[in-house]
């Protein structure tokens, strides 16, 4: 497949004198972990095949802070969101999404009372708008009839109650979607949030992100659906851990609806 994927930079948009529909928040992960691009590339083709007018920062985006936050250390916090809101706002964005959750929880909930004020949306949600517009439509393709289960990620479900726009996506896909017992509001975490994925792990029996596999297998899925870099890669090498990795794969929302579509 020939990458011909067009990513727009904001400063570009602005020298045309085009404002961009989105801004799309990559987020490190999807900048930097050589899996999470794969989730990126793929949403920046649902985006072209949408005609959605949308453009990164680029270079300009730097981390939302959240890992900072999460791990206490608010003043570095501020900085790095200060920074961000500065580039945002001599942008004039409006309106961002973005395909991780920590950052979309950043952006929407603690910007804000910095003086960052955007209209932030998860990728599933705007994929959902999408499809409910018409500007994009889906068939099930290759995953016509397969077992999916949904693991929700902290920030986008209990954080933010968007439980029903992923589930939408997947049934759009003629699958049968498989409910985990530990679901939605009952979600377990995968054990990176808190910035819990940049240190090693504390003494115990097990490690969460192999219960939460656990959990996933036994609904017996073909695939496991997240709609978070951080969940994809615990929920991976949950996988990995329980020697099925042959069987079962870990895929993000928008790679699911872009390989249906063969983009």
């Amino acid at each position: 497949m020939s990458e011909s994927l067009i990513v727009p930079t904001m400063a570009e948009m602005l020298a045309q004198g085009k404002q961009p529909e989105v801004l799309f928040w990559v987020g490190c992960a999807g900048s930097f972990d050589d899996r999470a691009k794969k989730i990126t590339k793929a949403f920046v083709r649902i985006l072209n095949r949408a005609n959605v007018s949308f453009a990164v920062l680029g270079a300009e985006e730097s981390c939302t802070g959240d890992p900072a936050k999460r791990a206490g250390n608010e003043f570095l916090f501020q900085m790095q969101a200060m920074m961000n809101i500065e580039v945002l706002n001599a942008y004039e964005a409006k309106k961002i999404v973005t395909a991780c959750p920590h950052c979309f929880n950043t952006l929407k909930n603690e910007y804000p009372e910095l003086g960052g004020h955007y209209e932030v949306v998860h990728h599933t949600e705007f994929l959902k708008s999408l499809l409910d517009s018409g500007r994009l439509t889906i068939e099930g393709g290759q995953f016509k009839g397969k077992r999916i289960t949904f693991h929700d990620p902290c920030y986008l479900g209990r954080a933010n109650n968007v439980y029903e726009a992923p589930r939408d996506l997947i049934r759009k896909l003629d699958v049968e979607l498989l409910e985990m017992k530990r679901s939605r509001a009952n979600g377990l975490c995968c054990g990176a949030g808190g910035a819990q994925m940049f240190k090693d792990a504390e003494p115990g029996d097990k490690e969460i992100n192999v219960e939460r596999t656990e959990d996933a297998l036994e609904t017996k899925p073909d695939i496991i659906a997240a709609g978070c870099p951080f969940c994809n890669t615990m929920l991976t090498d949950g996988v990995k851990n329980k020697e099925r990795e042959g069987d079962v794969k870990v895929m993000d929302i928008a790679e699911l609806i872009a390989n249906a579509q063969d983009l």
